[in-house]
């Protein structure tokens, strides 16, 4: 499959050159620094697969937040993930692989090749942002632990730790949250594991120490603060799924032709446009087609939402 990444925008383009340079110089200074994994999500080498889109502000993307381990309303996640503990993390990596085990963070990011990734982030909800992920390719890890041949899909836990996750004390969901992907979708470039945003480490709020970026699906795909990543030959369980089937699909695709069963898709409201913005239109795949709608050829995205 032929993948024609757009490279028209840089860090210079929506930073301020002084700010620009300071950072690089900053991270230049940090790079002995590499293996500590407080400084492990820090910048990389900004990446050719970013879109033309400037970013949202960090105060809007670190305030504005689903994060219902810390609080259902928007501004809880800022509020109350100030307490979790980042640093030891660990990830067990299980199912059909060929090196199962519970890996250190440091570990996982050894030798892996951070960049920047500028991409849409779109929430079911029908509000969007421009968020500039640090990460890698989840394919990287799932080479580097052997993915069995009988593997079709891949899972996902969050932490669960009640103690420093005040929304966890309360049965809103059925804890931990769980997400899943096919294979082919996990493999893709564009699926990332994101360490950081705007060349620093990833804010507790936001999914730290590691998360899951897939952008071209609705946000809630992108599962926070993983611990657990499985390889299975059927089709996971996950959270919203389980909840309310009919609103909340195995696939999530970002799909402007298909309403939520409470409000259209067809538009979105950009966070940091102001109360009287005007929505724009809803891109298909999230303006990804060109490099994810192969991957559903034949299927019936109406149906398989």
């Amino acid at each position: 499959m032929a993948h024609r990444w757009k490279s028209d925008l840089n860090w210079s383009d929506v930073t301020p050159k002084q700010a620009f340079l300071n950072r690089r110089q900053l991270l230049t200074g940090a790079a002995a620094l590499v293996a500590s994994p407080a400084i492990a999500g820090l910048g990389g080498a900004p990446s050719a697969y970013s879109t033309t889109e400037a970013p949202n502000t960090l105060e809007e993307i670190t305030n504005y937040n689903n994060f219902y381990e810390f609080g259902t309303d928007k501004e809880d996640p800022a509020q109350n993930a100030g307490g979790l503990t980042t640093d030891p993390w660990a990830v067990q990596i299980d199912g059909l692989v060929d090196k199962p085990g519970s890996y250190d963070l440091g570990d996982l990011l050894s030798g892996v090749s951070l960049e920047e990734r500028i991409y849409r982030f779109r929430c079911v909800e029908a509000w969007s942002m421009i968020v500039p992920w640090v990460g890698f390719e989840l394919s990287t890890l799932l080479a580097r632990v052997g993915v069995q041949p009988s593997a079709k899909y891949v899972y996902f836990e969050t932490l669960v730790r009640p103690e420093e996750m005040p929304g966890q004390r309360r049965p809103l969901l059925d804890w931990p949250y769980r997400e899943g992907l096919r294979l082919d979708e996990a493999m893709n470039p564009l699926t990332i594991l994101a360490t950081g945003l705007y060349d620093e480490p990833l804010p507790n709020q936001n999914g730290a120490p590691l998360r899951l970026v897939v952008p071209w699906k609705y946000g809630f795909k992108s599962i926070k603060s993983i611990v657990r990543i499985s390889l299975m030959d059927k089709q996971p369980e996950t959270t919203w799924n389980m909840i309310n089937a009919r609103e909340y699909g195995f696939y999530s695709n970002v799909n402007p032709t298909v309403d939520h069963p409470r409000w259209s898709q067809a538009t979105e409201r950009r966070i940091g446009g102001g109360l009287f913005s005007k929505r724009q239109e809803t891109l298909m795949f999230n303006g990804y087609g060109e490099e994810v709608a192969d991957l559903y050829a034949g299927m019936d995205l109406k149906k398989l939402y």
